[in-house]
C-alpha cells in the first residue's frame, strides 16, 4: 500500500496486489468535500475475494459499519472451492450484518449504521458477484464495458418503473437514499447475486456510487483499459478532477489467465 500525492489536502490510499492469475489495484480518497471517507475495501487476490462497501450513517458510523463488513470478508479462510466461497461469504456478510446491528442498538435508538457492499468471488474459471446497495459491479469484455450490478435504490426503483429516466435520476434530490445494506433494520441481510465463466482478459470494475454518478461509462471504459500504473487510481483521479462530492473508491481486476484442470 502506499500513499500518493495530496488531492484538497488527503492522499489517494491505494494497493496494487498479484496472485496467481490475478492483478488487482485499488484506491479510494475522500472526495472534494466530505471530512471523512465512510468507504472501505477488500483486495484480495490469494483468496479470490474483492470487494466495495460505501458506509453510511455520519458521527463515525459509516466507516464502522465498511470496516465491519471489509474485515469480515478479507479474515476469509484460504483454500476454498467455488461453492464452499460464495457460501462463507454469505456467511459473513449475514454475520457482518448482525454486528453493524448490534453496533447501532448499542449506540441508542437514534442511531444509523449501515454499509453498502459489493463483491467479486472467483475460483478457477468461474465468478459470482454479490451486492446490497448502489455500489456496482461493471465487467470490460472484448472492449465493451457491462454493468453486472442493479442498484438497490430508490431512484432505480422510478427508472424502472418509467417514472425517472437515468439522467434524471442522476439529479434526483433522494438519489442517495438506499433501498438494501448490510446491517439495515431487516432481520436479515438481501444480496443479489450473478455468476459466469471467467475469460482470460476480462477486467472487472467495483465502485462506490461517488465514482459512478460521476463518470460516464464511456470513460469508465477507457480507464479500465490502461496498462500503465493502477487503472483503479487513474479513475479515482479522474473523479477527482471532477470535483468529486462524495468520498469515491475503486477496485479494479484483471483476469490473467485461466489455469488447466
Amino acid at each position: 500500500m502506499h500513499e500518493a500525492v495530496l488531492i484538497n489536502g488527503a492522499p489517494i490510499r491505494s494497493t496494487i496486489a498479484c496472485a496467481g492469475r490475478y492483478r488487482s489495484c485499488a484506491a479510494t480518497h475522500v472526495g472534494m468535500v466530505r471530512s471523512r471517507n465512510e468507504d472501505n475495501f477488500v483486495n484480495r487476490p490469494d483468496l479470490g475475494i474483492w470487494a466495495v462497501a460505501d458506509g453510511a450513517g455520519g458521527h463515525d458510523a459509516g466507516d464502522v459499519a465498511a470496516r465491519i463488513v471489509t474485515d469480515a470478508l478479507s479474515e476469509m479462510p484460504p483454500g476454498l472451492g467455488a461453492s464452499e466461497l460464495l457460501a462463507e461469504a454469505r456467511l459473513r456478510l449475514a454475520a457482518a450484518h448482525d454486528s453493524i446491528r448490534a453496533e447501532a442498538a448499542r449506540r441508542g435508538a437514534q442511531a444509523i449504521l449501515a454499509t453498502t457492499i459489493v463483491a467479486l468471488l472467483a475460483h478457477r474459471d468461474h465468478y459470482a458477484c454479490l451486492w446490497a446497495g448502489d455500489s456496482r459491479a461493471y465487467l470490460l469484455r472484448g472492449g465493451r464495458l457491462g454493468l453486472l450490478s442493479h442498484d438497490h435504490s430508490l431512484v432505480q426503483e422510478l427508472v424502472d418503473a418509467g417514472a425517472l429516466s437515468p439522467e434524471q435520476a442522476l439529479q434526483h434530490p433522494r438519489a442517495n437514499v438506499i433501498t438494501r445494506a448490510v446491517g439495515a433494520d431487516k432481520r436479515t441481510v438481501e444480496l443479489d447475486k450473478m455468476t459466469d465463466r471467467l475469460r482470460p482478459g476480462d477486467r472487472f470494475l467495483l465502485c462506490s456510487d461517488g465514482v459512478s454518478k460521476i463518470l460516464p461509462e464511456t470513460e469508465l471504459a477507457r480507464l479500465l483499459e490502461s496498462e500503465t500504473g493502477s487503472p483503479a487510481e487513474h479513475i479515482v483521479t479522474a473523479a477527482l478532477d471532477r470535483a468529486a462530492d462524495d468520498n469515491v473508491t475503486a477496485l479494479t481486476i484483471e483476469v490473467m489467465a485461466i489455469p488447466a484442470d
